[in-house]
This record gives C-alpha cells, sequence and structure tokens, in this order.
C-alpha cells in the first residue's frame, strides 16, 4: 500500500494506538503543519494529509474498515487475466475486487469520482469537548475557544446558555467544514462537562452537599446560612434532626433552559467536638446522667426525615 494512504505513518502513532494517543498526535501535527504557521512548502499537503488520516482513525468504523484493508489489500490483475481460484479452506479478502479510492470514498473520504464532481456536497460535522464550572451552567456564559476539527482550526466565541446539563450536547450550525460545490457548511457539536465542584454533587439541575451540625443543633434545630448558586440562603434545620437527614431547599439548585429551577438538597451529618473543654464535658456528663435516651434501645428511638 502506498505510504500516502499509511494513515497510521502519517499521524506517527503504532497501529494499536487508542483514541487519545491519535487525538494526541493529531492535534501536535495539525499546529505542525498549519500553512499559517508553517513555511514549508509542503505543509497544506501534510496538513491534509493528517487531518485525512485523523478523520479515518477516530472513527471506529471507518477505523475497522480501514484495518480490514490493510490486512487484505487489493489484488489488481492485469486485464483479462484469469480469477484467482478458491483452494480449500480458504476465502479472498472481501475488498479483493474493489479499487482502493472507491473504499476511501465510500468512508467519506478520498478523490470523489468524475460522475460526483458536480453534485454539492455538504461540509463536515466536528466535534469537541468544553468545561465549564457549575455557576457557568446556572447562569450561562461566553467562552473564547480554540477549536480543532478536521482540517479547520479556527477560534470562536461560544455562547453558552443558561440550563444546560453535564454531558449536554450543543449544535452550532455551520461552523463545521467547508460545503463542496456550492455545498451547505457544516456543523460543529460542542459536549459539556461539568468541572468537578469542591462542596456540590451535581444531578441534572439539582445540588447535593453534605450539611455538618453540631449535637446541640440537630436537637434543638437551627437556621443555617448555606451557599447556593445564587449566594447564601438560609435553611431551617427542625429539631430533632438525625444523621442521614436530607433537607431541601426548593428551587436553589440551578437554572433549567425552560426557566425553572432545581433543588438544593443537604444531607445532614452530626459531629462531635474533637476536643471538648472542661465545663463541656461537664455538661455532656450531667446530660449522661439526666438523658432516658438510648440510641440502641429502639423504644426510645424515632426516624425523622425532614424536607423544609
Amino acid at each position: 500500500m502506498a505510504n500516502s494512504h499509511d494513515y497510521y505513518s502519517a499521524l506517527g502513532i503504532p497501529h494499536d494506538a487508542n483514541l487519545d494517543q491519535i487525538k494526541k498526535a493529531y492535534r501536535k501535527l495539525a499546529r505542525q503543519h498549519h500553512p499559517d504557521m508553517s513555511k514549508a512548502k509542503d505543509s497544506e499537503a501534510r496538513f491534509k494529509e493528517v487531518a485525512e488520516a485523523y478523520a479515518t482513525l477516530k472513527n471506529p468504523e471507518k477505523r475497522a474498515a480501514y484495518d480490514e484493508l490493510l490486512a487484505n489489500p487489493p489484488m489488481h490483475r492485469p486485464s483479462g487475466s484469469p480469477q484467482r481460484s478458491h483452494a480449500a479452506g480458504s476465502q479472498d479478502s472481501p475488498f479483493a475486487d474493489m479499487d482502493f479510492e472507491d473504499i476511501l470514498a465510500s468512508m467519506g473520504h478520498g478523490p470523489q469520482r468524475a460522475r460526483n464532481k458536480q453534485a454539492p456536497a455538504a461540509g463536515r460535522d466536528f466535534e469537541d469537548t468544553v468545561h465549564i464550572d457549575v455557576v457557568q451552567a446556572h447562569t450561562g456564559t461566553t467562552l473564547n475557544l480554540d477549536l480543532t476539527g478536521g482540517a479547520i482550526t479556527r477560534s470562536l466565541e461560544v455562547k453558552i446558555p443558561a440550563g444546560v446539563i453535564d454531558g449536554q450536547k450543543i449544535r452550532l450550525r455551520g461552523m463545521g467544514g467547508d460545503g463542496l460545490r456550492g455545498g451547505p457548511k457544516g456543523d460543529m457539536y460542542l459536549h459539556i462537562q461539568f468541572k468537578p465542584h469542591p462542596d456540590w454533587r451535581v444531578d441534572k439541575h439539582d445540588l447535593y452537599f453534605e450539611l455538618l451540625l453540631s449535637p446541640w443543633e440537630a436537637v434543638l434545630g437551627a437556621d443555617i446560612a448555606v451557599a447556593t448558586p445564587d449566594g447564601a440562603k438560609v435553611l431551617t434545620v427542625p429539631a430533632g434532626t438525625h444523621s442521614g437527614s436530607k433537607l431541601r431547599l426548593r428551587k436553589c439548585g440551578l437554572a433549567t433552559a425552560t426557566g425553572g429551577r432545581g433543588d438544593l438538597y443537604a444531607n445532614a451529618r452530626i459531629e462531635v467536638p474533637p476536643h471538648p473543654t472542661a465545663r463541656e464535658l461537664e455538661l455532656f456528663k450531667e446530660l449522661a446522667q439526666l438523658s432516658t435516651f438510648s440510641p440502641r434501645d429502639r423504644s426510645t428511638r424515632t426516624t425523622h426525615t425532614k424536607t423544609p
């Protein structure tokens, strides 16, 4: 097979390279050979070769077909030569009677046949991943991104609307590859990923966090200021709250795309003083003598699940 069609050699990667290795090699070579950055005479041709290799190897189905072609290259026979006989227990390659360029064209790459030269063709769709924090997802944000897809590298100002969720895919119409022969441009698809938050766990538009309580706050109840995407709010802890209780602040979670709001959930956990003072120890001893409560006695236990 001609080296010009050796996609693995074009990217400088082994045949068992994983997707991360393929992406890393492509990004490095795309920047190195981009015509706007390289002065080499063959930079444009090399850039297109790298882009074509990446477009095939990043797609599992196209890569599988390409690997099959590498393992079973077409047999080019002179005109009029007899067909190869089928020996017992052997099979011809499924690509044996196909032209290499036909295979590339069927995968969406390589030169098109003359019969297709006049037909408009849409540009390629590209994909990339953007990472945003929870507050940006709540309020919406505008990002300046350097996006690379196929043979296109461009800087874009992208508006992320309020209400997106982790894992959502946003379509940017007309931001993909250029169409051919008057065909429409392709699209760019952005995969949204949330950055980890130090306090909140995100489930779509709901937020969860751990609320630490002292024993007296749990027994007597308390009003506690807690963080929300819109700033501090007061959460009322009912008297008698125990570890594991789930408390809710309605509509204090993340904004939705339709103008609604998720909820903010607090999972209560009681903490005891790690270094009680002498007076505190005295009071705890007095309480131990006075109290009839025992956590191991079912008759003195009740279950509390409060939802403010």
